[in-house]
């Protein structure tokens, strides 16, 4: 596991609250402790794989296509 670390400045413990959820939230923690938080059918656990697979590549495929719109 990574170290997640945020530097509080001025004593604004809000803001560094916001940076330590987005952090989290984009390390995929909430995401791991969810799916752990219950058992996960071997059917359901590949369902989600596949599904998360088609994902990644529609948005790879989005991004091919803005690519090739911008030359």
């Amino acid at each position: 596991m990574k170290e997640i670390a945020v530097r509080v400045e001025d004593n604004d413990l809000e803001k560094a609250m916001r940076i330590l959820k987005k952090k989290i939230q984009n390390d995929g923690l909430f995401k791991r402790l969810r799916l752990k938080k219950n058992y996960e059918k071997p059917s359901e656990y590949r369902r989600r794989k596949k599904r998360e697979a088609q994902r990644r590549l529609r948005i790879a495929e989005a991004k091919k296509r803005m690519r090739n719109r911008r030359s």
